[in-house]
């Protein structure tokens, strides 16, 4: 990869995995100049943080690359999605810009302003967003090369209760929501996760969120990479909105190793 890693981690896993554990929205860092752009106050930028931030699931990633039968590989952002956020549409094609949470965000989860309305998203997204792409996409041709296929597992977590920024949050809630692609996520993979998330507390499909992440460049082209989202409701690892694990988070690792070791064999 050519690019310098100074705003994501791969971290290596085992030579014969296919399976890339994701984790975009886990950190709270902030570059000064990327800092200055942002309307909020310290305090508030805070809030905002302890909102949007899918707190621990970095960590969770790491303990289940220690614990996992074949260790996984891991892709993690090292800075907040308020920087950029690597999951969006670069460009039109994406919906969150309704709600001004494209790849650069302009609103907060609860639809305030976060920068001014005439800021040029063009350079964060030079910056930080194209470099993260190009090396999420090296990362799962090397998977594919080495193994033959690539298996994206993206770690999430989501708030008990809806913020105003969902534009999908109408339905169910459950401790974990499986989101799939009808082009990248197979039905076994599917069936393997609900499997392994089955003690958690209860498992739900698209709801409330939908979809997982694949680079653009395999996206509805290339059926060898294939990929599921993972959402955590919070209150099942953690005090909400961004407090310390509790108890809980044991089980959801040892049921996402479980997934991994079945993704794996």
């Amino acid at each position: 990869m050519n690019e310098t890693p100074d705003s994501f981690d791969l971290m290596p896993g085992a030579a014969d995995s296919p399976v890339i554990l994701h984790v975009p929205h886990s950190a709270r860092e902030i570059p000064a100049p990327v800092r200055d752009g942002i309307v909020l106050d310290d305090a508030a930028l805070e809030r905002e943080l302890d909102h949007i931030t899918d707190a621990h699931t970095a960590e969770l990633a790491a303990a289940v690359a220690a614990a996992a039968d074949v260790a996984p590989w891991r892709f993690v952002n090292r800075l907040s999605r308020l920087v950029i956020d690597p999951e969006r549409f670069p460009d039109e094609r994406e919906e969150m810009l309704a709600v001004g949470m494209g790849a650069v965000y302009t609103r907060t989860a609860h639809r305030a302003p976060l920068r001014p309305a005439d800021a040029d998203p063009h350079t964060l997204i030079d910056r930080y967003f194209h470099p993260y792409a190009r090396a999420m996409t090296g990362a799962v041709a090397e998977r594919l090369a080495a193994t033959g296929q690539a298996v994206i597992i993206d770690v999430h977590s989501y708030p008990t209760a809806r913020l105003p920024y969902e534009l999908h949050g109408d339905g169910p809630r459950p401790p974990v929501c499986l989101g799939t692609d009808e082009f990248h996520t197979p039905p076994e993979l599917l069936a393997l996760a609900e499997k392994a998330f089955a003690g958690v507390g209860g498992v739900g499909i698209d709801s409330p969120f939908s979809g997982t992440y694949v680079p653009l460049r395999f996206y509805e082209r290339e059926p060898k990479v294939t990929a599921l989202m993972v959402e955590i409701r919070r209150d099942t690892y953690m005090s909400e909105p961004g407090g310390p694990v509790g108890p809980g988070l044991t089980r959801v690792m040892s049921a996402l190793t479980t997934l991994v070791d079945a993704v794996s064999r």
